[in-house]
């Protein structure tokens, strides 16, 4: 089994890399800059999946694929906005909002699929987005350099920043919190939107719950790089690798049993977390 698991490591490909952690990459800059602005981001997985539905909705509508990802991001920013309204004006529980989301989006995409094309877990077969030509994963490594730079050297980046760590003293700044906030929120919901939209895209297809759990990992990404979403895009690519190597060991023969397989990324990012993710310090005002 040890042999197999080798031989899978060797044979993933740097394009597979890249393509599986455009979506891990796209939501932890949004989780990133959710966060540093001080709201806790459990919804990303929501963000992910309405993404994902909305891209493959359009895509299928229009019959572009450029107009897929816009509805993707769209979507994305939708939940951020759900999310900024319950946290920001209702003051609703920030963790407690994020578990709603993601329940809803759980059930509310089955939902909407079933009520656009019928009875079926998966919709209508689109044009998918491959390769190095697809401008969803160049938009994902643009961003995650643009990202960290207009964090730490622009003056919006100094307002989140600022009210993420030290909200009172922002606002006796003359800083709107709530609207750095808002603002926060909905941006990084559109980017982990554009990721749900890469996440269908690339198979032309949306299937129920087709997320699996890349948005917690993505979180998780974010945690241990210490809110810099630079060093989390890197982790992502850690855990890209990880699911790359599951794909390989499942079309590779039945030396690794498939469930062992399946769990591989999760395992990877429990040891990960282990290994590095003690001592991390939140931005000061999250969750306040």
């Amino acid at each position: 089994m040890i042999g197999a698991l080798v031989h899978a490591m060797l044979a993933v490909s740097l394009a597979a890399v890249v393509r599986i952690a455009v979506p891990y990459v796209l939501g932890a800059l949004g989780a990133a800059l959710t966060e540093r602005a001080g709201v806790i981001d459990l919804a990303v997985e929501a963000k992910l999946l309405v993404g994902a539905l909305a891209a493959a909705a359009v895509a299928h509508g229009t019959g572009s694929t450029w107009l897929g990802a816009l509805g993707g991001a769209a979507g994305g920013a939708a939940v951020g906005a759900v999310q900024a309204a319950c946290v920001l004006a209702l003051r609703a529980d920030q963790v407690v909002v994020g578990i709603a989301l993601n329940l809803a989006a759980f059930g509310g995409t089955r939902t909407v699929l079933q009520a656009l094309y019928g009875e079926g877990a998966n919709s209508p077969r689109v044009a998918t987005v491959a390769g190095w030509s697809n401008p969803i994963l160049w938009a994902g490594v643009v961003l995650a350099a643009l990202v960290p730079l207009a964090l730490h050297h622009t003056r919006l980046g100094l307002r989140l920043r600022a009210v993420g760590d030290r909200p009172a003293a922002a606002d006796a700044a003359g800083v709107s919190v709530a609207r750095t906030r808002a603002v926060a929120v909905i941006a990084g919901g559109a980017l982990a939107g554009l990721g749900g939209a890469q996440l269908a895209l690339s198979v032309g297809v949306f299937s129920a719950d087709m997320s699996g759990g890349r948005g917690y990992m993505a979180l998780a990404a974010v945690i241990l790089a210490s809110w810099r979403p630079g060093r989390a895009a890197l982790i992502c690519l850690a855990f890209a690798f990880a699911d790359a190597t599951t794909y390989q060991l499942q079309v590779g023969g039945g030396q690794v049993p498939r469930e062992l397989a399946q769990l591989l990324p999760y395992l990877w990012t429990l040891v990960v977390i282990g290994v590095v993710g003690a001592g991390r310090r939140p931005p000061g005002g999250l969750g306040r």
